[in-house]
C-alpha cells in the first residue's frame, strides 16, 4: 500500500510569510533532530543513562509496531499481539457489550481507532449487522454522575445477565491504577457486573491493560484475572494507542490491528529513510515549526469526515500534553468540516494571524457515494446538482475553502489518505506520534512526561481529603 500524502503548496502560499528558502535553509536541523530521535534517544533509553533534561524519556514507543508484528510472525501463538487477539475473541464470543474504563492516553487512542475503522452507528446496529462483534462503551475519562448512570441503566441497572446479549465486560486501562477517575469508575462497574454475572466467575469479564507493580495489578491478582494485558515500559498514555491500551478495544470491534501496526510499521521505516523535501513526518514538523515562528501558535487540525474526529481529539492530547511547557508550543484545536465552517470560517479567513490550518481528508469514501437525485418539482432548487455526489461536494468545499484561505495569505498543510482504512490510520498517527517528538526536539522541549497535569491532581486529592 501507498503512503499518505503532504501537500504543502498551501504554506507558501503569498501573505503566508513562509518562504520556500526558510523551508529548506531548516532542512539540515531536521536531520540532526531525526538523528536524535532515532539513535541518541533510543540509546539512551536502552541503557538507562538518560540526562536529566530529557527525564523521563518515554522512547519505546518508536519501534513499538515493528517490535509486535516481528514478535507476532516470529512466536506467532506465543507473542503479545497473539495473545491480545484470543483475548478479543473470546470477548466477541461471550459478550454483547464492553465498556472501556480509561482517561487520557487509556482512552482517547481507542476512541479515535473506533471512531475512524467502525461504521458510524456501530453500536446501534443487530448483533448481525456488527459481525457478532460486542458494542463498546467508554467511562471513567471522566466524572460524570449521569453519564454513568445512564450507562449502568443500559447495562441492566444491576439484572442478572440470563444470555450471551445481556452479557458484559470491563476492559479497564490505567499504567498506575492510581488516576482517579478511572479508579472510581471500576470500583463502581465492577460491583454492577458482580451483579449482572451472578454465580459466574467474576474475574472471567475483567480484562486490566496496566503497568507492572501498580495498584490495578495487584487488585486484577487478587481478583484472579486470567487474562492481564502489558502497558509497555517507556511508553507514555498519549503514545500508547499501539500498544495493548489501543489495540485490545480495537480488536474487540474486529478492527484489522495486523493491519494497522504494518501502516505504523511503514511510516517508521519512511521516517527512517526519505530525506527532507520528501519526508512526511520532517517537512510536517517543518511546517508546524516555520508558522509558529511566524506568529501561528495555534494548530487547527481540521478534519474532513466525522470519521476521524476522534483522531483530531486524540491530537489535541498528543501535541498539548507533549509540547506545552516551558510557556511555549502550539495550541490545538481540532474541528470537523464542513461542520464547523458555519462557526469557525469567519475567524480562521478573517482573524488574528495565529492559525496554522491542517486538514486532513480521504480521496474515496468506505462506502457507495450518495448521488443527489432529481426531483420533478425542483422546489429546493438542487436539480443542478443531481448528479453530484455528496464526495463531489466535499471535495468542492474543502478545495473552496483552501482557495479562500490562500487568497487570504492564511497558511495551510493538506494530509491526503487513499481511504480511511486500518493501514492508513496506522500511518497517520504513526506520522503524527513522531512528528510532535521531533519537533518537541527542534525547539528544545522535553515532549515526554507532563509535570503540569500532577498540579490539578494533588490539589483535587487534598480537597477530598486525601493528601498529596
Amino acid at each position: 500500500m501507498g503512503l499518505i500524502e503532504l501537500d504543502l503548496s498551501g504554506l507558501f502560499a503569498p501573505g503566508t510569510g513562509i518562504a520556500r528558502e526558510s523551508f529548506e535553509a531548516s532542512q539540515p536541523r531536521l536531520v540532526e533532530a531525526r538523528r536524535e530521535v532515532i539513535e541518541v534517544d533510543a540509546s539512551q533509553y536502552a541503557s538507562g543513562d538518560v540526562p536529566p533534561e530529557k527525564r523521563p524519556l518515554d522512547a519505546a514507543f518508536l519501534d513499538l509496531p515493528d517490535r509486535l508484528l516481528g514478535a507476532y510472525r516470529a512466536e506467532r501463538e506465543t507473542s503479545e499481539l497473539a495473545r491480545l487477539l484470543k483475548i478479543a475473541r473470546r470477548l466477541q464470543e461471550n459478550v454483547d457489550r464492553v465498556v472501556v474504563l480509561g482517561i487520557g492516553g487509556s482512552y482517547m487512542g481507542a476512541r479515535a481507532l473506533m471512531d475512524a475503522c467502525c461504521q458510524p452507528y456501530f453500536n446501534e446496529l443487530s448483533r448481525g449487522d456488527r459481525g457478532s462483534k460486542p458494542r463498546l462503551y467508554f467511562e471513567g475519562n471522566n466524572i460524570d454522575n449521569d453519564a454513568a448512570r445512564g450507562l449502568l441503566h443500559l447495562l441492566g441497572g444491576g439484572r442478572k445477565a440470563r444470555s450471551v446479549e445481556d452479557r458484559w465486560a470491563l476492559i479497564v486501562i490505567s499504567k498506575s491504577g492510581g488516576t482517579i477517575e478511572t479508579a472510581v469508575a471500576f470500583r463502581v462497574f465492577l460491583n454492577a457486573l458482580r451483579e449482572s454475572v451472578g454465580e459466574e466467575p467474576l474475574a472471567e469479564w475483567i480484562v486490566p491493560v496496566t503497568g507492572a507493580g501498580g495498584r490495578l495489578e495487584r487488585l486484577a491478582r487478587d481478583l484472579g484475572c486470567r487474562d492481564t494485558l502489558p502497558v509497555p515500559e517507556g511508553v507514555g498514555g498519549r503514545f500508547s494507542v499501539f500498544s495493548s491500551v489501543g489495540l485490545l478495544p480495537a480488536a474487540v470491534l474486529g478492527i484489522n490491528v495486523v493491519a494497522m501496526l504494518e501502516g505504523a510499521a511503514a511510516m517508521n521505516e519512511h521516517f527512517r529513510t526519505a530525506p527532507p523535501g520528501a519526508n512526511r513526518v520532517l517537512d510536517y514538523v517543518n511546517a508546524c515549526v516555520l508558522a509558529e515562528r511566524g506568529g501561528a501558535t495555534l494548530r487547527v487540525m481540521s478534519v474532513w469526515s466525522k470519521a476521524l474526529e476522534g483522531v483530531g481529539l486524540w491530537y489535541d492530547q498528543l501535541l498539548a500534553e507533549s509540547l506545552g511547557k516551558l510557556e511555549i508550543g502550539a495550541t490545538p484545536i481540532s474541528t470537523v468540516s464542513t461542520r464547523d465552517l458555519h462557526s469557525r470560517a469567519q475567524q480562521h479567513q478573517e482573524g488574528r494571524r495565529d492559525k496554522l490550518i491542517t486538514n486532513i481528508a480521504a480521496d474515496a469514501c468506505r462506502t457507495d457515494p450518495i448521488r443527489v437525485g432529481r426531483a420533478s418539482q425542483d422546489a429546493d432548487g438542487l436539480n443542478d446538482l443531481a448528479d453530484r455526489t455528496f464526495p463531489e461536494i466535499l471535495r468542492a468545499a474543502m478545495e473552496g475553502t483552501n482557495e479562500a484561505l490562500r487568497a487570504a495569505g492564511r497558511p495551510t498543510v493538506d494530509i491526503r489518505l487513499p481511504s480511511i482504512g486500518e493501514h492508513e490510520i496506522g500511518q497517520l498517527l504513526q506520522m503524527l506520534m513522531l512528528a510532535t517528538v521531533v519537533e518537541g526536539r527542534m525547539l528544545g522541549i522535553n515532549p515526554y512526561g507532563q509535570p503540569g497535569v500532577e498540579a490539578y491532581k494533588r490539589n483535587m486529592n487534598r480537597l477530598l481529603g486525601r493528601g498529596a
